[in-house]
């Protein structure tokens, strides 16, 4: 599967999700919340998703990597800026992303600086990275009693109303 169709399928996702969050009466106070106070809010973590969607899109197809991160924190905002990212991965053709195998992809990781092959760069580097923060949304929502559930993550699970892995007492 192509990258872009990889990260323009869960960035749906992401939106959707958000979508519910919003919503939710739980919902409340999520675009702040944190699963630990040295971690990222919920907002950052957001943005932090569509960035590594086209972190990972930009290098492999050649062009220079863009953002759409704007200074307002809002579910809005950040709907915005997940549609703008999809819009922008989309608008690149499949063709510009066929270059070499051993062309090197370039980022910063923290404090460290990467230089990686193109395989080595998506797989091991910008795909990690975009689901684990595509996870922390998730679970700052759970973790706040939003109502959403493994087919909000991924688009394929499918649960009764009410059911609960928890053992039944």
């Amino acid at each position: 599967m192509h990258p872009s169709a990889v990260f323009h399928r869960s960035l749906a996702q992401l939106c959707a999700m958000l979508g519910k969050i919003e919503a939710d009466p739980d919902g409340a106070g999520v675009l702040s919340a944190r699963l630990h106070e040295d971690m990222l809010p919920f907002a950052q973590h957001v943005r932090a998703t569509a960035n590594f969607a086209l972190r990972g899109c930009c290098p492999l197809a050649g062009v220079e990597v863009v953002s759409f991160n704007g200074d307002e924190t809002s579910y809005a905002a950040l709907q915005w800026q997940i549609v703008e990212t999809m819009r922008f991965i989309a608008d690149i053709p499949p063709a510009q992303f066929n270059g070499p195998a051993d062309r090197i992809c370039r980022d910063r990781a923290g404090f460290a600086d990467l230089a990686l092959p193109a395989d080595e760069y998506l797989n091991l580097y910008i795909l990690p990275n975009f689901y684990f923060h595509l996870s922390m949304v998730y679970a700052i929502a759970r973790s706040r009693g939003v109502a959403i559930g493994k087919g909000d993550f991924d688009g394929y699970h499918i649960y009764a109303p009410g059911f609960s892995f928890e053992k039944p007492a």
